[in-house]
């Protein structure tokens, strides 16, 4: 076997072998009492995280269900200026340990409906029931107004209820709008860890 072989080989099973912790030794003898010590260096690595659960979904696994907020106006209510909330809430939670957190919304444009009529998104609101999770309110399209999760000892680990809201401040064209990608109906929340 050539000589450059075995230094191929002599290196792969060197890196091949995990590395081993070295600890100081020290050794005594003679009259008693004797006392020996040793040092050795702990280490632990914590990777940085950070998750983001709006609806559907568990600590730390990825879920692509889109879940849907259906808001229903009663017809004796439309356009008479009292909001309408969601049937439901919508849990959510966000976990980092990076610092302080960025939390935002992204809205694609008006909503439709089957008639291509248009609601806009600033018509909608959220209110989260824990002040240190709040929502980031939807601007008419594009990114809206960003909050900050403001994070302890640089770790966030906060759970909270979103309950939306519907203005119901105008008359509107009957039909139903959004709820789908295809009609303009899917936000996208963002979190950002520096």
């Amino acid at each position: 076997m050539k000589a450059s072989n075995l230094t191929k080989i002599a290196l792969a099973v060197a890196l091949a072998v995990p590395t081993l912790a070295a600890a100081e030794s020290n050794f005594q003898s003679g009259a008693t009492p004797l006392s020996a010590s040793a040092k050795l260096n702990i280490q632990v690595t914590i990777p940085k995280i950070l998750f983001l659960k709006v609806g559907t979904g568990t600590f730390p696994n990825n879920n692509a269900a889109v879940d849907t907020v259906s808001i229903s106006v009663p017809a004796a209510n439309v356009g008479d200026g009292t909001p309408v909330n969601a049937a439901a809430t919508v849990a959510v939670q966000v976990r980092g340990n990076g610092g302080n957190i960025s939390l935002n919304s992204n809205t694609p444009g008006p909503m439709v409906n089957d008639s291509a009529d248009q609601l806009a998104y600033t018509t909608i609101s959220a209110t989260s029931d824990n002040a240190a999770l709040g929502h980031p309110a939807f601007a008419a399209s594009g990114n809206g107004t960003a909050v900050t999760l403001t994070a302890t000892n640089r770790v966030f680990n906060e759970t909270a209820n979103w309950t939306f809201s519907y203005a119901n401040s105008a008359v509107v064209a009957e039909g139903t709008y959004g709820g789908t990608a295809a009609k303009s109906g899917q936000v996208t929340y963002t979190a950002s860890l520096p």
